[in-house]
C-alpha cells in the first residue's frame, strides 16, 4: 500500500506556502504602476527599486540553507515568516520613493529565508516513497499563488478604485494567516549538527548543482522581464487595459495542467524528461511574447510559459534535492532558491533599463535569448551530468 501523500502536517506546509507566497505576488505586478502614479517613478528607477527585494532574498538564502539544516526548522520558519508579516506594514506607512525601496529591500531577508525553510519541512514531512511527487504538487502551492494573486489584484484595485494601500492591507492579513498556519505544524525537535564545518562553500551552496544553477539562472531571467512588465506593456503598447488579470489566468491554467499531467512522470523518476519538455515549452512561450506584438501572442505565450515553468520548475527542485545528501536538504533548497533569485534580480534590472533606453520589445528579446542560452546549457550539459550524479 502506498503511504500517504496528503498527511496533515504536509497539507499544512503547503497551504501555509500558498499564503506565503500569495500575500507577495499580490502586490508584485502593481509595483511598477504603484511606483509610477504615487511616485512618478521611470521603468529604470523602477527596475533598481524594486530588484533590491530580490538581491536581498538572493544574500539571504545560502545562509538559510545552512541555518534550516543545522538548527530546529520549526523554530527558523516560524521566526522568519514572523519578520516577513511584520515588514508588510512598511509599504502602508512609507512615504517617499526612498522608504518604500528600504522596505522593499529589507523585505527580501525574510521572504528568501523563510521560502527555503518552508520547503525543506515539506520533503521532512514527505513519505520518501513520495518525495519526488510531494515537491512537485508542494511547487504547485508556489505556482498557484504566483498566478491567482496578479490575477485576483486587477480586480481588487478596480474595486477599490485604485487604492494600493487596500491591496497592502490584504497582502499582510494573507501573510499573517499564513504565519498562524505554520504554527500548528508538528516536527520533532532537531539538535545542531556536530562535526559541521561552519566555514564551508558546501553547506551554503550545493556546489554538485552548479550547472543546473546556471540553467535557473537563464529562466528566472526571462521570468523577471516579462513579469515585471507585462502589465505596463500592455496598457502602453497594446492598449489592454485588464489584460493584465487574463494573462496571469492563462498563465495559471498552463502551469496547472503541467503540474498535473508532470506528476507522474516524477512519480516514475523522470526527472530529466519533465525538465526538458519544461524547457523547451517555456522557450516556445518567449518567442511567442517577443515575437508576435499583439493581443494574440501576449494571451498565448501566458498559457505556454505556464505550462513549461510547471514542468520545469519541480524537475529542477527534484535534481537538486536528489544531488544533495539527506543533511544538505536546506542547502538543496536555498542553492535551487537562489539560482532563481539571481536570475530574477538580473532580470528586473535589466528590464528596467532595456526598456527605458530602447523599448519593451528589446528586453523581451533580450530576455528570449537568455532562455534559449539556459535550454541550450541544460541539454548540453545539464541533463547528462543529473543522471550520472544523482544519488536517488
Amino acid at each position: 500500500m502506498a503511504e500517504k501523500l496528503w498527511n496533515g502536517n504536509y497539507l499544512k506546509i503547503w497551504t501555509g506556502n500558498f499564503l506565503l507566497n500569495f500575500s507577495f505576488t499580490l502586490i508584485v505586478p502593481l509595483l511598477p504602476l504603484y511606483l509610477s502614479e504615487e511616485f512618478g517613478a521611470t521603468n529604470d528607477t523602477i527596475g533598481m527599486a524594486l530588484a533590491g527585494y530580490t538581491l536581498m532574498a538572493l544574500v539571504i538564502r545560502p545562509f538559510s540553507g545552512y541555518v534550516v539544516d543545522n538548527y530546529p526548522r520549526k523554530t527558523v520558519l516560524m521566526l522568519c515568516n514572523f519578520l516577513f508579516f511584520l515588514i508588510f506594514f512598511g509599504y502602508i506607512v512609507a512615504g517617499s520613493l526612498t522608504m518604500f525601496t528600504i522596505f522593499r529591500t529589507l523585505h527580501g531577508a525574510p521572504f528568501g529565508a523563510t521560502t527555503v525553510a518552508a520547503s525543506t519541512v515539506a520533503i521532512d514531512v514527505l513519505p520518501s516513497s513520495r518525495r519526488g511527487e510531494g515537491i512537485g504538487y508542494y511547487g504547485l502551492s508556489n505556482n498557484l499563488a504566483t498566478a491567482l494573486g496578479p490575477v485576483l489584484a486587477i480586480y481588487m484595485l478596480e474595486a477599490f478604485k485604485g487604492d494600493f494601500h487596500a491591496l497592502f492591507w490584504i497582502s499582510t492579513a494573507f501573510s499573517f494567516a499564513g504565519l498562524l498556519l505554520d504554527s500548528t505544524i508538528s516536527l520533532p525537535a532537531r539538535e545542531t549538527v556536530p562535526g559541521k564545518k561552519v566555514i564551508s562553500l558546501d553547506r551554503f551552496f550545493l556546489l554538485n548543482g552548479w550547472r543546473e544553477a546556471l540553467s535557473m539562472m537563464c529562466y528566472s531571467f526571462s521570468y523577471g522581464v516579462v513579469s515585471t512588465y507585462v502589465a505596463i506593456y500592455g496598457k502602453e503598447e497594446l492598449r489592454i487595459t485588464g489584460g493584465t488579470g487574463v494573462f496571469f489566468t492563462l498563465f495559471a491554467v498552463g502551469l496547472i495542467i503541467s503540474r498535473l499531467t508532470g506528476a507522474k512522470a516524477l512519480k516514475e523518476n523522470r526527472v530529466s524528461y519533465n525538465a526538458s519538455v519544461g524547457c523547451l515549452a517555456s522557450l516556445a512561450g518567449y518567442f511567442l511574447f517577443a515575437a508576435l506584438k499583439n493581443p494574440v501572442g501576449y494571451y498565448a505565450s501566458a498559457f505556454v510559459i505556464g505550462l513549461g515553468n510547471g514542468h520545469m520548475y519541480p524537475a529542477f527542485q527534484n535534481m537538486f534535492v536528489n544531488l544533495a545528501e539527506n543533511s544538505q536538504r536546506g542547502t538543496a533548497n536555498s542553492s535551487i532558491l537562489t539560482s532563481w533569485d539571481a536570475g530574477l534580480g538580473l532580470g528586473v534590472l535589466a528590464g528596467g533599463m532595456l526598456s527605458e533606453h530602447f523599448g519593451y520589445h528589446t528586453a523581451f528579446w533580450a530576455a528570449l535569448a537568455v532562455n534559449a542560452a539556459g535550454v541550450i546549457w541544460y541539454f548540453l550539459r545539464v541533463r547528462n551530468h543529473f543522471e550520472k550524479n544523482k544519488l536517488r
